[in-house]
């Protein structure tokens, strides 16, 4: 033997029959919450703040990497002292 039941009722309905505690104002609170947060994270986001954050406090620090970028591939600062390759060729 089989037995269909149709029920027609909304969501709401469904949880109060059952038992099941309403979640929606928890939901909310949680949802705006992260909102909150995404929003403070948006505003680290702005170019002045990111320039201060990624680059040295000042163009001497700047000038500095620069230098240390160009020797290292300039083969005046290497680990072997600027001793580069050259001799190995034969």
């Amino acid at each position: 033997m089989k037995i269909t039941i149709d029920i027609d009722c909304t969501p709401e309905e469904a949880r109060a029959f059952l038992g099941l505690p309403d979640v929606a104002p928890m939901q909310k609170a949680a949802m705006e919450e992260i909102e909150k947060r995404m929003l403070s994270g948006l505003q680290s986001m702005d170019p002045e703040t990111l320039y201060k954050t990624w680059l040295p406090g000042s163009m001497q620090g700047w000038e500095q990497f620069q230098k240390a970028f160009w020797n290292h591939f300039s083969g005046g600062g290497g680990r072997d002292g600027g001793s580069g390759r050259e001799g190995n060729d034969s």
